[in-house]
């Protein structure tokens, strides 16, 4: 690790549950369909964070736990059966099923694997019935993600064909964008995990070689390595530089020519330069502080530093695998403070004490930092946003640059209205 300061905390936290994640995996696979065994509150939590129209008919749902249930006064399984018979009678057209556990369920101990395994009994290969955790009670709302591509890891075929294969999701133009560039460089073979349909699922075996989209699938990049994988070490492409050494380490991997892969990234890279010029203008020198929620902290952390100019006073992290991390670490500032876990209300006296210019936080404490003069980052802005890739690193630097904008046209009318 560079010189970085690496410091844990613990205590109260501030994350959203992982149930959040299934906004933008439903959106990814829609011959699947995700299907919550929680309670209200977790149906209201992905009602409002999809923003799905009250007459669309969306590809996720709620088998809600009454009190009975809860109670144990009522046989919760049958319960499940009864929903998801009603479930594939209305909506034949669902492929994969996916029952997602939450915090309620988890509490009660209802065994989703085993009703899983019993309804994969009952439909006889018609819909394929799999469960995941999207409890967040121990993880952060990206871990969902991670949930969801563990539990089809076993679902993959094998195969020892020569591949790249790119984890995580990721926006499909975006997406497109990069798999034309590794043809570019002469890697024909590429496939995605997540993939675009449920049913489509890539092979994986000895001869893949996994390039990861996302720093939150920790659980997924161990069980392909499992499945006999090799798993490329690289920065996430996040910015210009990220961006670059991310397709670089995975044209190395498959002894692309170095003048090929420079002619390749050159012009995106002046291109993409170009666009950065006023954003880093308007970051370069603020103060950034980062609560950890994503797990995306480091990566932009690295970015806004790097090409952007701005000052770290504290990345927090809710889990740092450094093994992922490495080539992320070793391209951060020498002494930056890297805080991993959480004790919320030290991190917010660190805020105030700090008196930044930026902060990247929950949805939750965004508007009590706003409040007290602070502009802020929604953290889960990034996970919806197109933000990969070299040509996606004005579009990510804008994200930051607009609260500190909104902040200096809000200040001015206070001046002018005192």
């Amino acid at each position: 690790m560079s010189g970085s300061t690496l410091l844990k905390e613990t205590g109260p936290r501030e994350v959203f549950c992982g149930l959040t994640s299934i906004v933008w995996l439903h959106r990814r696979m829609p011959d699947a369909f995700f299907l919550v065994v929680g309670s209200r509150t977790c149906a209201h939590l992905i009602q409002s964070a999809a923003g799905v129209m009250i007459f669309a008919e969306p590809r996720f749902g709620t088998a809600i736990l009454e009190e009975r249930d809860l109670a144990g006064l009522a046989d919760a399984h049958e319960e499940l059966d009864r929903v998801v018979k009603n479930l594939l009678k209305r909506r034949p057209e669902i492929r994969t099923l996916f029952l997602v556990g939450s915090c309620p369920s988890e509490v009660i101990k209802i065994d989703l694997s085993r009703a899983a395994e019993r309804l994969n009994t009952q439909f006889q290969g018609k819909v394929t019935v799999i469960n995941y955790s999207g409890s967040g009670i121990e993880t952060t709302f990206t871990q969902g993600e991670d949930g969801a591509l563990k539990a089809l890891i076993p679902l993959l075929p094998s195969s020892t064909k020569q591949q790249l294969l790119l984890v995580g999701t990721l926006a499909n133009p975006v997406e497109d964008r990069l798999k034309t560039i590794f043809k570019r460089l002469g890697i024909q073979n590429i496939d995605s995990f997540p993939p675009r349909q449920s049913t489509e699922l890539p092979s994986i075996g000895t001869g893949t070689k996994v390039l990861l989209a996302q720093p939150y699938l920790t659980d997924t990049a161990r069980e392909l390595k499992n499945r006999g994988a090799e798993i490329i070490q690289a920065p996430f492409p996040l910015g210009v530089q990220g961006s670059t050494l991310w397709i670089e380490a995975a044209a190395n991997a498959f002894n692309v020519n170095k003048s090929l892969i420079d002619s390749t990234l050159e012009p995106l890279i002046i291109r993409a330069q170009k666009a950065l010029k006023p954003y880093i203008e308007k970051l370069s020198g603020k103060k950034l502080f980062l609560l950890p929620e994503s797990q995306l902290e480091i990566p932009l952390a690295r970015f806004l530093h790097n090409e952007c100019g701005m000052q770290l006073v504290e990345v927090g992290v809710p889990y740092l695998n450094r093994e992922m991390m490495k080539s992320e670490l070793d391209l951060l500032p020498e002494n930056t403070r890297i805080v991993e876990g959480q004790h919320v209300e030290k991190q917010l006296d660190r805020v105030r004490a700090n008196q930044p210019d930026l902060v990247v936080c929950g949805m939750g404490l965004a508007n009590p930092l706003e409040a007290e003069g602070i502009s802020t980052k929604w953290s889960i802005e990034m996970v919806f946003s197109p933000i990969h890739g070299i040509d996606q690193s004005s579009d990510l630097a804008e994200l930051f640059a607009r609260p500190l904008h909104r902040h200096n046209l809000l200040t001015q009318k206070t001046l002018e209205t005192v």
